[in-house]
Formats: structure tokens, C-alpha cells, sequence
């Protein structure tokens, strides 16, 4: 149905479509600006929904594959004339875009989000046109990342996240907005040269190929991949490549845990795992509320879905060494964040704590090496990223009314605005876990997948879920049952642009809840090659 249309550049890329006509719309027509931004972003949701209807359950690994040369860089031959049989020697980085099971509901999720925070996006109150610009900059980046099968794409598309989150932070955000936008950037770019490290290295090692009489240096991801778990591929080099490069695919050992761990602190920085967390404490109470739901709902979830795809992926036997650690952060996370979150007094950083908790739960998962584990860990990824969305967009419509997120200045709301404390009732009771919504799920997949290996720790963590419970409930109870003042009472309900993505939100929560098989099916096509993965990696003892 799809192979002659190119899908995924046309997901990606839909975005920019809205940037050019905003080119050409006065700044002063904010109204039009507005309706720009919002109906572009459908475009890429429309999209990223029928490539999910049309996603081969039955099939196996990568999918709507696209794949064309981009950068080709020619070397010094001198440096191989040991080899006759070598006549062009060159770095190459290919356009290269697929979807799997696991990118394949993140890049609908990512789409999703980007239309609700659009409709959020009403509360802005100045530069309208540059922000719309900076959004669709953003959510190009962001479909990118969760797309992108070469390494050097990948980053440059994690980059391009960066930039204008940077700006509409800064620009759009309260008070200390430059104090939070300057720390993002830091800490962020720290994680990002880590990773770029990384990928150098590996591009340079897994990434040699021969092709004809050509020696090339790629950033396929599927050639790195390739060479870092078939032994094969270096003997069908020849005998001059195994005279006078003696196995350059395989990193020694101590140089492969070397790499797992720059790529564990660079994503974990974004993920944010303790202590890299303190950048995205300011994000989530200085930005605007509508980019606090991209940064919360979808930017986490790059540091999660990068440490699948290029640490456990590409290293499962150290990502197995290392599992007892990465289960202890992910308990550390969860216990530090809901602790917190108890004895915050603004609903913002309760929600920035429990964030910090919640993706704990997706360190567990990822700890637990098993296929399970990673069904644990994507769903937790979609459940957070909707959830936080729906409670940062309530939390939006909120401010607008009250000009605080104080717990102690919100209180009574149920009387006079019943429809968005039902949202943020929901909200809560799927952070919480409650059966029949998303969280419940996640939560079970999560803690299930790694009870067998680590009863303990798997244990300690569940006490979350208990702590969890007290946070939400003091905050969403407060807000909505509390102690009303005079104001309170005042206060209209929402209205439709902030009700219709509220509803549809709560949906897709409620659809998860109800039948995670719209979630488990398309991870089935990844998952049974993971466990091959793993199985493959225990008989050559992680070689």
C-alpha cells in the first residue's frame, strides 16, 4: 500500500510545510498564525496514523524502509596501500529512515502530543510566529530521531531537538526561563558529545564495510548492528583485511563497556536519570506549559528509546553485566522522585518529581534484558508521555485562571469547573496505576519482567507505586475536593480548545488500558528478534 509512497520523510517533514507558510503570514494576523500552526500539525498525525494501520503485524524487523546517499567523503589511500586489492577508501552517511515495533507507536505518540500542545499553544501571548516556527522545527526533529537508521542522521536529528527547545524556552518560558533554558542547553549538549563520541567510535570499529573493491566507514545503523553480532561479516573480508586489520569490528572488552557507558550517561541525562535530573526540575516549572508537554511527554522518552535501541541493542551482553546497576538507578529514581514529590508545594514540581519516578519504572524494565522488559519499557514510555501531557495541559488551563500552581492556592475546583477536574481526577488515577488505564499496564509489565531476576530490588521498587499513590492523591484531591476560596468560585470551566485535546488524551489512555494489544502487537515484530539477540549474545559469551 505504501511502497511507492516515501511515508516517513513525509511524516517527518510535514512540519516544515507550516514553517513555510508562516514565512509569508504577517506577524500581526495572529489568528491566522494560530490556525497555521494547529492544522500542520495534523498533517503528520494523520500520516503517522496510517502508517500504524498499515504496519505488517506478521512481519519482522524494520519496515516503509527508505534509504538513499547523502554524504560520501573520499580519504587519503595512502593510508591503506598495504592493501592492493583497495582502490577508493571513504566515509559514508546515508538518508536512511524505518520503523519498527518499538519507533512505530513513539512516532505516533510523538505526533499526538505535538497536536495537543499545539491546541495549548493558545495561551501564548506574544511572537506568535515565532513560536509556531520553533514548534514545527521541534516536532521535525523529534519525528526524526524516533526514524532515523544511520547514526550521523540520528544525532543530527537529536540536535536539531536542542535548538529551537533552547529558544522557546527562553523566550516563552516565566520568570527564571534563561536560568532553565541555559541549563538544558548544558547539560543536554554534554549528553550529546558524549553520544557523538560514542557514535565515532562505533562507526569507526562496527561501522567498516567493503563493498566491491571500496573500504567504507558508514553510519548505517543496520551495518553496525550487523558487525557488532556477526562474527561472519569480518571474514568475508578477505585475507588482507584479517592480516592487516585483525578483527576491527569487535571492540575489546573493556573498550566495549567503555562506549555502553558514554551512551548510558548520554542518554541518561536525557532520560534524566539521578543525578543528571536537576536541568529538567527548571524546564518543567519555567517553560511554557504546551512545550512542558513535548519535553515531558516525548523528549524524555528519546533518552529511554536511545538507550534501547543503541545500548542494550547494540551491547546486550554489557547492558546484561551492568543490569544489577541499571535496575539499582532505576530504583534510586523512583524512591528520590516520589519522595520528593510528597513534600512539593507547586503542583509543577510534584509533576517534574513524579516524572523523574515514572521513568525509574522504564530503568527497571530496561534492567530486566528480557522481552517483556521491553514491552514494559515502551508501554511506560507511551503511558508517561500521555499522561504527563494531559496533566501539564490541565496544569496550563489552570494557570491561565488562578496565575499560580501553588497547592495551597488551588483548591474547590470541582464546583466550579467539574469537566477539567474529571481530567485531572483521570490523569491521576492512571499516574497511580489504577486497572483499566495505562499506567496499570506499564507499571505490570515493568515490575513483572524483572521480579524473576531481581525479586529485591523489584520489591523496593514497588514501594513507588505505594508513594505514588499518597503524592497524586494530595495533589489531585487538594485541587479538586480541597478547601475553595472566594475566587475559586469564579473561575469558568474549560473551553473547547482546551477540552477536545483534554478528551482525547484521556482516551488513548482509557484504549491502552483497555487494550494494550493496539500497543503489544506491533512490539511483538521487534521483540522476538531482541530475545534471539539475547540468546545469541549468551552462547558467544558477549564476543
Amino acid at each position: 500500500m505504501l511502497d511507492n509512497i516515501p511515508i516517513l520523510s513525509l511524516i517527518v517533514f510535514a512540519p516544515l510545510l507550516g514553517v513555510l507558510a508562516l514565512l509569508f503570514v504577517p506577524k500581526e494576523n495572529g489568528r491566522l498564525i494560530r490556525w497555521i500552526g494547529i492544522g500542520t500539525t495534523f498533517l503528520p498525525l494523520l500520516l503517522a496514523g496510517w502508517l500504524y494501520a498499515s504496519f505488517d503485524l506478521a512481519g519482522e524487523g524494520t519496515q516503509f524502509a527508505e534509504t538513499m546517499r547523502w554524504i560520501a567523503v573520499s580519504l587519503n589511500s595512502e593510508l591503506l596501500e598495504q592493501l592492493g586489492s583497495v582502490e577508493t577508501y571513504r566515509v559514508q552517511f546515508d538518508y536512511a529512515l524505518a520503523a519498527d515495533g518499538i519507533s512505530l507507536p513513539l512516532v505516533f505518540l510523538t505526533a499526538f502530543v505535538a497536536t495537543m500542545a499545539a491546541f495549548a499553544s493558545v495561551h501564548i501571548k506574544k511572537r506568535f510566529k515565532t513560536y509556531f516556527i520553533l514548534f514545527l522545527l521541534l516536532e521535525t526533529g523529534m519525528l526524526g530521531v524516533f526514524l532515523a537508521r544511520d547514526l550521523f542522521l540520528f544525532f543530527l536529528f537529536f540536535e536539531i531537538t536542542l535548538v529551537p527547545m533552547f529558544f522557546l524556552i527562553g523566550i516563552y518560558g516565566l520568570y527564571e526561563r534563561e536560568k532553565a533554558a541555559n541549563r538544558f542547553l548544558v547539560y543536554n549538549g554534554l549528553g550529546s558529545a558524549l553520544m557523538l563520541v560514542a557514535f565515532l567510535i562505533l562507526i569507526a570499529t562496527a561501522g567498516m564495510s567493503v563493498d566491491g573493491a571500496s573500504f567504507i566507514y558508514s553510519g548505517s545503523y543496520d551495518v553496525v548492528f550487523k558487525n557488532m553480532h556477526d562474527a561472519a561479516s569480518f571474514s568475508n573480508m578477505g585475507p588482507e583485511f584479517a592480516q592487516n586489520f585483525p578483527n576491527p569490528f569487535f571492540l575489546t572488552e573493556g573498550n566495549r563497556t567503555f562506549v555502553f557507558f558514554l551512551l548510558l550517561i548520554a542518554f541518561g541525562i536525557k532520560l534524566p536519570i539521578f543525578p543528571f535530573h536537576t536541568w529538567m526540575l527548571r524546564v518543567h516549572t519555567e517553560a511554557p506549559p504546551s512545550i512542558v508537554m513535548i519535553h515531558s511527554g516525548v523528549l524524555l522518552k528519546m533518552g529511554a528509546y536511545g538507550l534501547l535501541k543503541f545500548g542494550v541493542f547494540l551491547f546486550p551482553n554489557e547492558a546484561k553485566q551492568w543490569a544489577v546497576l541499571i535496575a539499582i538507578l532505576g530504583v534510586v529514581n523512583i524512591l528520590y522522585g516520589a519522595a520528593l514529590a510528597f513534600v512539593q508545594k507547586e503542583f509543577k514540581l510534584v509533576l517534574a518529581y513524579s516524572s523523574i519516578s515514572h521513568m525509574g519504572i522504564v530503568l527497571l524494565a530496561v534492567a530486566a534484558m528480557n522481552g517483556i522488559g521491553v514491552q514494559g519499557a515502551v508501554f511506560q514510555m507511551i503511558s508517561h508521555g500521555l499522561i504527563s501531557a494531559l496533566m501539564f495541559l490541565i496544569v496550563g488551563s489552570l494557570y491561565e485562571r488562578t496565575s499560580s500552581t501553588l497547592l495551597s492556592s488551588m483548591g474547590g475546583f470541582a464546583k466550579s469547573m467539574p469537566f477539567m477536574s474529571g481530567m485531572l481526577l483521570v490523569a491521576g488515577m492512571a499516574s497511580l496505576g489504577l486497572p483499566g488505564l495505562s499506567g496499570f499496564v506499564s507499571e505490570f509489565l515493568a515490575f513483572v519482567s524483572l521480579f524473576d531476576a531481581m525479586p529485591i530490588l523489584t520489591a523496593v521498587g514497588c514501594l513507588g507505586i505505594i508513594l505514588a499513590a499518597v503524592y497524586v492523591l494530595r495533589g489531585v484531591l487538594g485541587i479538586t475536593f480541597g478547601a475553595a476560596s472566594e475566587a475559586s468560585l469564579t473561575y469558568k470551566d474549560a473551553r473547547w480548545v482546551e477540552a477536545v485535546p483534554m478528551i482525547a488524551l484521556a482516551a488513548f489512555i482509557f484504549l491502552i488500558g483497555i487494550y494494550p494489544a493496539v500497543l503489544s502487537e506491533p512490539l511483538q515484530t521487534t521483540i522476538g528478534g531482541f530475545e534471539q539477540l539475547l540468546t545469541g549474545s549468551e552462547a558467544n559469551g558477549g564476543g
